[in-house]
C-alpha cells in the first residue's frame, strides 16, 4: 500500500477552514506520522497561499482597525478578549504546520518539534473556545486580522521564518500575556479566573515553543553561514520598527526561551 505524502497532507490541513475538520485531519496525520507511516518525498510544489484558511469563516479586517480589548468586566468584553487570543492560537496552528510544509528535507526532529507545537496550539485554541462558548459565542463571531498569516507568506527562507515568527512574534506573547493576566486579576469574576488559568498554561508552554524557534533559528544560521547576532536586522527587514525597545520585557521567560543578555538589553530591558 502506497504511503500518504506528509507534505500533501499538511497542505490539505492548512487549507481546511473549519476548526473541527482541521483538528480531526491533524490528529489523523499526526498519528500516522508518529507510527512512521508517511512518505517524505518532496517533489510536490510548495504553494504560497493567497488567503488564510480562516477567511472562509471569519470576517477579516486590517490589524490596525481591530478594537482595543477593554471592558473586561462585561461578558461581551471578555468574549472579545477570548476570541482575539483564540484567533492567535488558531493562527499559530497553521503557522506551526506551515513551518513543516514549507521547509523540506530537514532533520526529523525539526518536523517532530513543530508538530508538537501544532498539537499544543490546538489544545490552547480548544481551551479558549470552550470558555468562549460559556459566554454564548463561537470562533468567527468577531472580526479578526490576518497579520500573522501575511508575515508567514513573507518569510520564505528558514532563517527568516524562525527569526520572525517564533523568535519575534510568538516571543512577544511572553511579554503581553502576563500583562493581560494582571488586568484580569483585578476583576472579581469566576470566568476571569478560568481565563487566567488558561493563559498561565499557554504562557508556560509558549516558552518551549519560542525555545524551539531559537534552536532552529541557530540551526538555519549555521547551515546558511549567517551570524546569529544579525537577528534583529533579519527581523527588521520584514517588520520595520522591530528594533524599537519594548515597554515591558519578560526577562525570565525570554531567557528560558534562549534570548541572550545582549538581546534582552536591545529589547529595552534594564535587567538580565
Amino acid at each position: 500500500m502506497k504511503q500518504q505524502n506528509f507534505y500533501l497532507l499538511i497542505e490539505n490541513i492548512l487549507t481546511t477552514p473549519q476548526p473541527d475538520q482541521k483538528i480531526e485531519k491533524f490528529q489523523s496525520m499526526y498519528k500516522n506520522y508518529k507510527c512512521d507511516k508517511l512518505s517524505f518525498e518532496s517533489k510536490h510544489s510548495i504553494q504560497i497561499f493567497q488567503t488564510p484558511s480562516f477567511e472562509a469563516i471569519c470576517k477579516v479586517k486590517p490589524a490596525t482597525s481591530m478594537p482595543k480589548r477593554t471592558a473586561l468586566t462585561t461578558p461581551k468584553g471578555q468574549a472579545n478578549l477570548l476570541h482575539a487570543i483564540a484567533h492567535i492560537e488558531y493562527s499559530a496552528i497553521d503557522l506551526a504546520l506551515d513551518h513543516c510544509y514549507r521547509f523540506r528535507d530537514l532533520p526529523r526532529e525539526y518536523y517532530s518539534d513543530w508538530l508538537k507545537v501544532a498539537e499544543d496550539e490546538i489544545r490552547h485554541f480548544q481551551m479558549l473556545h470552550s470558555l468562549l462558548e460559556e459566554l454564548g459565542y463561537r470562533y468567527g463571531d468577531f472580526s479578526v486580522h490576518r497579520f500573522l498569516f501575511d508575515v508567514s507568506q513573507k518569510t520564505l527562507t528558514l532563517v527568516e521564518r524562525m527569526a520572525v515568527i517564533p523568535r519575534y512574534l510568538e516571543a512577544a506573547g511572553l511579554d503581553s500575556n502576563p500583562q493581560i493576566i494582571e488586568k484580569l486579576r483585578r476583576i472579581d469574576d469566576p470566568l476571569c479566573e478560568k481565563i487566567i488559568d488558561a493563559l498561565e498554561i499557554i504562557l508556560e508552554e509558549e516558552v518551549d515553543h519560542v525555545h524551539k524557534g531559537d534552536r532552529w533559528f541557530r540551526y538555519a544560521c549555521q547551515k546558511e553561514g549567517i551570524d546569529p547576532d544579525t537577528y534583529f536586522d533579519l527581523v527588521e527587514a520584514v517588520l520595520p520598527g522591530a528594533k524599537r525597545p519594548k515597554p515591558f520585557v519578560n526577562v525570565k521567560a525570554r531567557k528560558r526561551a534562549g534570548f541572550s543578555c545582549v538581546e534582552l538589553k536591545q529589547l529595552g530591558s534594564e535587567e538580565c
